[in-house]
């Protein structure tokens, strides 16, 4: 049987794309002899790095090696090109597109131009960017269903964990009603070190030392990044229309010690929520910190761990918790992603897409 060729587009290369690459490589022989495929990248764009070229495959692991050492690629590398992303889509030859670039809780570009750009190249895509899919999923969605093309998005809200798979490949005939979740980490993380006695400064300097907390840890404290991922499922389990800025928002910026000592007192915690909900003819969601009792499950999520209850109208309730993700797990959302594409295009009988993907050789990865 044919082996298959599938040609890869990455934008972006932070901790994220890197491990997925190192993934990738070793999986390489796995995912052909699976799935009768060969994968390779064809060009990968950043924005500070440089950007590789090369439609027989990008070494990986000198890519890898060059980040590593010199953190940008090398310019002593004869794949490096200077191109900018709309550019490197347009030329690469690729099948997919991997948009893994900042995330601007603003607007969601310039992701969003990416993935219309590759629409625009019969390339599928795979996103670990929350930005599109709560700013403009509803519109992208039916670029791709217009020409048969995936939009796989799984490590928008909680890294590699199945969310969106759960409710579309395993709850058939389900309709969500509902949902509620603590998702995210900084904001968690730095309440529980609260009620351990660390004040908010504190709290949150261990945060960013240890690598979760950004500089500018606003889209966290303020909420904004559990608002994009509240948007998202919104957008996607229930068929809404949210953005970020339709979300209620509260953040935990005054959450005080004092406030942190009455809830232990009361006997419970305070989280951060997002959630999502019917009303009448409309989905709206909300972003709020509040005091949950020692005795319900939510309490028991600690440190970086995230949890999501959906509530559906013939499964009733149902929980996901995923324990201290690291960013092996992002990887993998995308990595699932990606065999997910495979599978779903044909991979396992050796037909995937229309033939056009690109001539390559082995040596790309």
């Amino acid at each position: 049987m044919e082996i298959k060729k599938l040609a890869i587009c990455i934008i972006g290369f932070g901790n994220a794309g890197k491990e997925f690459c190192r993934m990738l490589a070793e999986k390489k022989e796995e995912i052909k002899n699976t799935y009768n495929c060969n994968v390779i990248v064809t060009a990968i764009s950043t924005r500070s790095k440089g950007s590789l070229f090369d439609p027989s495959g990008v070494d990986i692991k000198r890519a890898l090696q060059e980040i590593e050492a010199e953190g940008k690629f090398s310019q002593k590398n004869l794949q490096r090109v200077d191109s900018t992303a709309i550019e490197m889509i347009k030329k690469s030859g690729a099948d997919v597109l991997i948009e893994l670039s900042t995330l601007s809780i603003k607007d969601g570009q310039p992701a969003i131009s990416h993935i219309e750009e590759a629409f625009r190249n019969d390339m599928h895509v795979i996103t670990a960017n929350k930005g599109p899919i709560a700013w403009d999923y509803r519109r992208l969605k039916a670029m791709a269903d217009k020409k048969e093309l995936s939009l796989l998005h799984e490590t928008t809200v909680m890294d590699g964990a199945p969310i969106f798979n759960l409710v579309e490949k395993t709850l058939p005939g389900c309709k969500v009603l509902s949902f509620k979740g603590i998702l995210n980490s900084t904001t968690n993380f730095i309440m529980e070190e609260m009620e351990v006695g660390s004040d908010y400064e504190t709290a949150l300097l261990e945060a960013q030392r240890l690598g979760f907390a950004e500089a500018d840890p606003s889209l966290d404290i303020d909420g904004w990044d559990a608002a994009a991922k509240t948007a998202a499922l919104i957008n996607v389990l229930m068929d809404g229309n949210a953005t970020p800025m339709t979300i209620d928002r509260t953040g935990i910026g005054d959450i005080t010690l004092k406030d942190i000592e009455e809830a232990k007192v009361k006997g419970g915690k305070i989280k951060l929520f997002c959630e999502g909900f019917r009303d009448e003819d409309s989905v709206k969601g909300r972003v709020y910190p509040a005091f949950v009792d020692n005795k319900d499950i939510f309490s028991n999520v600690d440190s970086t761990t995230s949890m999501l209850s959906i509530t559906t109208d013939l499964m009733a309730e149902i929980c996901m918790v995923e324990r201290n993700p690291e960013i092996q797990q992002t990887a993998y959302g995308i990595y699932s992603d990606l065999l997910t594409l495979i599978r779903d295009i044909g991979g396992t009988s050796g037909d995937i897409g229309d033939g056009s993907f690109c001539p390559v050789n082995d040596t790309g990865i």
